[in-house]
């Protein structure tokens, strides 16, 4: 083999052992460290906006069972932290609400107001659309629900019953290493009133900083068809520059 071979071979080898590892570090930042996930509904808003991509920092709150939970600074999850969960009704499904309720709590909602522990919550990032006494489906303003004739469900992945169990005196009691979270568009929000508790071990991260944020339609996610997919794809392609919310760029989320 010549001198001139053997270096491009070498080469060659080069730049692939390179691509391994940057495949593998790349898996490894995406199962373990960070995650990049991109809000569709508008159950978040004001403070997340369709449209909005986030990262999500997956090692925060530990492995759960792993050997490095003994040594690293892992943190528990904490009421007001906006967690990213697998959907209790579907683990192929994320979402994104707050953490309002922790393993213990006893919690109801009165008029739309969260009462944790028989203690009002202050919540200055919810925001309510509609007004008090307005139609709403029976879990919207109180929870557990008030007696309603005729019961209204929004789909058939909401179980209208799963509270009773758990139901105390009025309230609920979050069992261990279960959490209630909610979204804080609380008149548009399929959350945890609507199907139940999210297990500790279906929560993903915490949701960190907002790294880019695109004007979307509401819609969005449900317009799956090929000729939609190139529709927006164009659309994103023609106006880059002037739908991101540039405002938003490199936002923390709080």
């Amino acid at each position: 083999m010549t001198e001139a071979a053997a270096y491009k071979k070498s080469t060659v080898r080069e730049y692939f052992e390179s691509l391994v590892i940057t495949v593998i570090l790349a898996l490894f930042g995406t199962t373990f460290i960070v995650q990049a996930f991109k809000i569709p509904t508008p159950s978040m808003e004001d403070n997340l906006l369709v449209g909005d991509h986030l990262l999500v920092n997956k090692f925060v709150f530990g492995s759960q069972g792993s050997m490095l939970d003994a040594i690293l600074p892992f943190k528990d999850v904490h009421r007001g932290d906006v967690i990213v969960f697998k959907y209790p009704k579907d683990l192929t499904k994320h979402y994104v609400k707050r953490a309002i309720g922790m393993p213990g709590d006893k919690l109801k909602v009165v008029d739309q107001q969260v009462v944790v522990n028989g203690e009002p919550l202050n919540e200055p990032y919810k925001v309510h659309k509609s007004s008090p006494g307005s139609y709403a489906d029976p879990f919207r303003d109180f929870f557990p629900p008030k007696p309603h004739p005729g019961r209204v469900y929004r789909s058939l992945e909401e179980d209208p019953y799963w509270y009773e169990e758990f139901e105390k005196g009025g309230e609920i009691i979050v069992p261990p290493n279960h959490y209630f979270a909610m979204g804080d568009n609380r008149d548009n929000s399929s959350d945890s009133r609507y199907w139940g508790f999210v297990p500790r071990e279906s929560i993903v991260g915490k949701a960190l900083i907002i790294y880019w944020s695109y004007e979307t339609e509401s819609d969005e996610y449900t317009r799956t068809a090929v000729g939609e997919r190139l529709q927006q794809f164009t659309d994103l392609g023609i106006n880059f520059f002037k739908k991101t919310r540039w405002s938003r760029t490199f936002s923390v989320i709080r």
